[in-house]
């Protein structure tokens, strides 16, 4: 049985994801108008149908597989999903029109190096790996936890080397 708090959890990560859609489509339109390119186009599909899947994988396993329900574990993770959608939206904001969910370099834009960029080069895929943790366990769904890490893990190195290729492409112009 579903727990009340993860369902609501659920229907709040869709909206988000979905809002993350609208405004991502947004801003590539924006980025491309500005004479951006898009790197990275191969390993996109990769990236939706994982997170495609980690939803699906998280709700399958919650229904199928039911765990004790621990409080403790529960508050933790509640915590955790909100500090990394607190991330999340932090990067994007940072980034502003220039965010969005593909790799799109403008040539002759300056590389962002404030909010959390002034810390981490990659701020954003800390929030993606603590949430793939997080929301899972927030009805215990260790399965799904530990797959989406892994092969997130195995994506996260393709996209960041993408990234920074396209970066340092950035620094050249």
């Amino acid at each position: 049985m579903i727990s009340t708090v993860f369902g609501v959890v659920i229907v709040f990560t869709i909206a988000e994801r979905m809002l993350e859609l609208v405004v991502g489509k947004r801003n590539l339109a924006w980025s491309l108008s500005q004479g951006g390119v898009e790197s990275g186009q191969g390993h996109w599909p990769w990236m939706v149908a994982l997170h495609t899947g980690f939803i699906v994988a998280m709700v399958a396993e919650a229904a199928m597989l039911p765990t004790v329900q621990n409080t403790a574990m529960t508050v933790t993770a509640l915590a955790c999903a909100a500090s990394a959608q607190g991330l999340r939206w932090w990067c994007i904001r940072t980034l502003g029109q220039q965010w969005n969910p593909r790799v799109v370099i403008i040539p002759g834009a300056a590389r962002v190096t404030g909010g959390p960029y002034a810390f981490i080069p990659h701020p954003n895929y800390v929030a993606v790996a603590l949430e793939g943790v997080a929301l899972p366990m927030i009805h215990g769904c260790w399965r799904t936890a530990a797959v989406f890490t892994v092969l997130n893990a195995w994506l996260m190195v393709v996209r960041i080397r993408c990234e920074n290729r396209a970066l340092r492409q950035l620094e050249t112009t």
